[in-house]
């Protein structure tokens, strides 16, 4: 069946909360959970894709996850974000998990600092909750993968930092944010000199933004010869960066990048937006205007080889999507050059064999092809999956005219 579909989605979910505080809106709901390890409950906003209809769906497909730490203030512009990057084909359709913290200096610290000493870090207790209880939750009550980023700023990069050395199994994608590496004397930038050598990372991925937060005139490579508190954030970034690219060999995928226009709140958004592209950069696909229009040039093995790419990163099968293929195949139509439509059109039919809207596209392209016949039998095949009025009556003529 051909469908159009609306390139300009009516998305504008972030840019409208302007009437409560701390609220996720349409963007999401809220989930309160019991945790016996912390001995709270705990509240979280979840967003499911707007592909999914926004709920919890099992059998319209599952997603990665991102776990948003900070998520009062970090989900609204990840939300927007994936979406937006969903319907630009730069990655997948995804959750996003925002993680609410009653103490974010207990949640997201580990050990104490003398700048506060009076906060004794509860960091490793709260990503026990994280490990045990908040990731199992989510994977028994959404249609998720297993593909997993973790993401935060400021404290919240310092526990992505920390969950990264410490737990690397956890996520498949770290994401940190001018983490606040300074704490606790270093501690974290310490740890990573002994770990960074002799942890294998392959698969795993980490991206690093670092804010502009030099006096005028010092440099990233000036200041690392200061010494005052002032400094102490930026020089404990430049210090991690250091010591991974003195240790290649551990196949860690890994980015960093200055934002020099940006200070420490500004950063999150483009951090977030930059990590993920970094994150997903396998995830688009690249079809060129002469391929389109070589008869020859075959789109069906480009595709297959490009998701073949896409499921080794992602770590399971992904398959590319019905409407993407559906599309390209009356595309192909529309171009006269059939036999590509009906490689399409049967990629389709063997990726989604339940699905009656496949089986009717091909019986189109039977039908453009003055094959009666097996256009017949095709729209029959899609009926008996799903009784589509229009497959009907396309038969019902096709029949009359067999007369």
């Amino acid at each position: 069946m051909k469908t159009f579909f609306n390139a300009v989605a009516a998305f504008m979910l972030t840019f409208c909360m302007q009437a409560q505080e701390n609220s996720p809106f349409n963007t999401g709901f809220e989930e309160t959970i019991s945790s016996k390890i912390l001995g709270q409950q705990r509240k979280v906003w979840i967003h499911i894709p707007n592909s999914n209809g926004g709920n919890k769906i099992k059998d319209r497909g599952r997603y990665p996850v991102i776990y948003v730490l900070d998520g009062s203030e970090n989900f609204n512009t990840v939300v927007s974000i994936t979406e937006h990057m969903e319907e630009s084909n730069l990655c997948p359709p995804m959750i996003v998990v925002g993680i609410l913290h009653q103490n974010r200096l207990v949640d997201l610290t580990t050990g104490t600092d003398k700048e506060l000493p009076d906060v004794v870090g509860g960091g490793e207790k709260f990503m026990s909750y994280v490990e045990k209880e908040l990731i199992p939750y989510i994977d028994a009550n959404y249609p998720t993968t297993t593909y997993k980023t973790f993401m935060g700023h400021s404290l919240g990069g310092l526990t992505v930092m920390n969950t990264f050395l410490h737990h690397p199994q956890l996520f498949n994608s770290y994401v940190s944010l001018d983490a606040s590496l300074w704490w606790n004397n270093q501690q974290a930038v310490k740890e990573a000199k002994t770990i960074l050598p002799t942890q294998n990372y392959k698969g795993k991925t980490l991206y690093m933004a670092m804010a502009n937060r030099l006096e005028r005139g010092v440099d990233t490579l000036s200041v690392q010869k200061d010494t005052s508190g002032s400094t102490a954030l930026i020089r404990s970034n430049l210090e991690f960066i250091k010591e991974q690219s003195k240790n290649k060999k551990n196949e860690l995928r890994f980015k960093y990048k200055f934002y020099e226009e940006d200070n420490h709140p500004s950063v999150r958004l483009i951090g977030e937006y930059d990590a993920l592209r970094f994150i997903f950069e396998f995830y688009k696909l690249k079809i060129y205007d002469s391929e389109l229009k070589n008869p020859d040039f075959k789109l069906d093995s480009l595709l297959v080889a490009h998701y073949k790419n896409v499921s080794e990163n992602m770590g399971y099968i992904v398959k590319p999507g019905e409407s993407q293929i559906n599309n390209l195949g009356y595309q192909m139509m529309g171009a006269k050059q059939l036999a590509k439509a009906e490689t399409l059109f049967k990629l389709n039919t063997t990726n989604y064999p339940e699905s009656a809207n496949c089986y009717d596209s091909l019986g189109d392209l039977y039908l453009e092809k003055g094959d009666k016949a097996k256009a017949i039998e095709t729209f029959k095949k899609a009926l008996t999956l799903k009784a589509i009025p229009e497959t009907k009556e396309k038969l019902e003529k096709l029949l009359k005219e067999k007369k």
